[in-house]
């Protein structure tokens, strides 16, 4: 197998850029299951512990489900910790879930938490799901330990990660300990939660690993002082479920509106309904995908609103096919969707949320917009003819162009997990 930092490339940062070719790290599929399943027969494979917590929308539990089936294509033990709300159809392969008390964010500052019937969390629960996480720490008694979004977010749950966190590094022969962490962060409220940020990663973490490429966005761009624990960060590229596309399968010509998990989806879905006749795909099908955070009264009220020609449904387990097929997209810009949007070569309209002090799907629609069929409305511009003004002009133009943007990341993590495993072990051998 090709050592990743053989040719590594640096990005200004020190960070390590696993990418493509020369510079590390980009195997697909079965040339990674082979060259992998080498590396066993050497050692035991990892067995993972993946924190997660989706708050809002479902992007973190996505991703982190797409990095699962890559890590069991490789023969990698899995076990997913969710902290969010169950998530019908989430695609884990054949690895194991273990669900804490769930909670949700109840406002779009993420200040207060709620549990599953929607009373404001206290201590005693903190107390009950910091107990729960170690019990299944104990229990799964893993050897790489990965935390979703913490420390670089998350912050409101620090109580019970410090715990886990403070557990692992006690034992005598620790697990790897490993941030899995999105291109973009949200600029923290107070500054001092920078320092609180590095301080976590140098005193519990050893690698930190960014779902991006530093080619559209360093890491560096919106985390400061990202250059303190340069020796630590690597880039996977973008975790992408990649589309298939299937001529003449579902969704073909169709013009597909989503908006994640759906929490705050009524106002896109109304403006797309208001928009469609205005423009040139008004003979097309428009498909409105509404996550299940979308209350059923607003669901049974938006199907009975859709006019003949828009399909209101929910989310289905086939979206990437979807996106493959259609004629266009009509998304918030979350991750999970513009990455998969751009790696189909589908064209696009992107209305980016921006409750509360959200600023990563802005950031990342206008790094993208500059590319051929992608057009971006901000939300508080959001309205029916703004809508249909940018589907035909995202309509009209060349198909996105991805290329040079590294897509491979699911696959990629799974290589740089391994090799930093068999690292760490060698080091506390």
């Amino acid at each position: 197998m090709e050592h990743g930092r053989q040719a590594a490339g640096k990005n200004g940062l020190g960070e390590r850029s696993y990418l493509r070719g020369r510079r590390g790290w980009r195997v697909r599929g079965r040339r990674a299951e082979r060259q992998l399943a080498g590396w066993w027969r050497h050692m035991t494979a990892p067995k993972i512990f993946f924190w997660v917590q989706h708050l809002l929308g479902i992007g973190h539990l996505k991703r982190t489900a797409t990095l699962t089936r890559a890590f069991r294509r490789v023969g990698m033990e899995v076990t997913i910790v969710s902290g969010g709300q169950n998530v019908p159809g989430l695609d884990i392969a054949d690895a194991k879930l273990i669900q804490l008390p769930p909670v949700r964010a109840a406002d779009k500052y993420f200040k207060i938490l709620v549990d599953e019937n929607d009373a404001e969390i206290d201590d005693a629960f903190r107390d009950r799901r910091r107990a729960l996480l170690l019990e299944a720490y104990a229990a799964e008694a893993p050897s790489v330990i990965l935390t979703e979004l913490f420390p670089f977010g998350r912050r409101q749950l620090r109580g019970e990660l410090t715990a886990l966190l403070e557990t692992a590094k006690a034992q005598r022969a620790p697990p790897l300990i490993v941030s899995s962490v999105r291109d973009i962060l949200v600029e923290p409220p107070k500054p001092e939660r920078v320092e609180e940020m590095l301080k976590r990663i140098e005193t519990y973490y050893d690698r930190v690993l960014i779902h991006g490429d530093p080619t559209l966005i360093p890491f560096g761009d919106t985390f400061a002082h990202a250059d303190r624990i340069g020796d630590r960060v690597a880039y996977s590229g973008y975790v992408v479920d990649t589309p298939q596309k299937t001529p003449g399968g579902a969704g073909t010509g169709e013009v597909i509106v989503s908006a994640g998990g759906g929490a705050v989806s009524e106002e896109l879905f109304r403006a797309a309904m208001a928009a469609r006749p205005a423009t040139t795909l008004s003979d097309r099908t428009w498909r409105i995908l509404a996550g299940h955070a979308l209350p059923m009264n607003v669901l049974s009220a938006l199907k009975s609103a859709a006019p003949a020609g828009v399909i209101v449904e929910r989310a289905r387990t086939d979206f990437t096919t979807l996106m493959a097929n259609c004629a266009l997209s009509v998304s918030q810009g979350g991750y999970n969707t513009v990455m998969e949007m751009m790696a189909a070569h589908t064209r696009g309209v992107i209305v980016p949320y921006a409750g509360g002090l959200e600023t990563e799907q802005t950031l990342r629609a206008r790094l993208l917009e500059n590319r051929s069929g992608i057009r971006s409305i901000p939300e508080d511009a959001l309205d029916p003819e703004t809508l249909a003004r940018a589907v035909d002009d995202a309509f009209a133009a060349p198909p996105p162009d991805a290329s040079g943007l590294n897509t491979d990341g699911a696959d990629a993590s799974a290589c740089l997990i391994a090799e930093w495993f068999r690292d760490h072990n060698r080091a506390t051998a």
